[in-house]
């Protein structure tokens, strides 16, 4: 995957911190931490979302979709 060179402003105390990181080589550069920490929140925003949506299903309703015509392809199936 291609990479882009972006700008960003962060507050000194963030820089700081991200600078500890590096010099304790838990990553090897602020663009590491960065990627890394936006990578994640997305990663967990995309779960959040996925949460959201799925609370608003009806499991009822669901069962029934997931069950319709089964009855009818059950005796399709071979006999094992």
């Amino acid at each position: 995957m291609g990479k882009e060179k972006i700008a960003i402003t962060l507050d000194h105390q963030t820089v700081t911190e991200l600078d500890r990181l590096v010099m304790e080589k838990a990553f090897q550069s602020r663009s590491q931490v960065i990627q890394e920490a936006v990578s994640e929140k997305l990663q967990r925003l995309k779960k959040t979302c996925l949460l959201t949506e799925s609370a608003k299903l009806n499991p009822r309703i669901e069962k029934e979709l997931a069950e319709e015509g089964l009855a009818l392809d059950a005796e399709e199936w071979p006999a094992y």
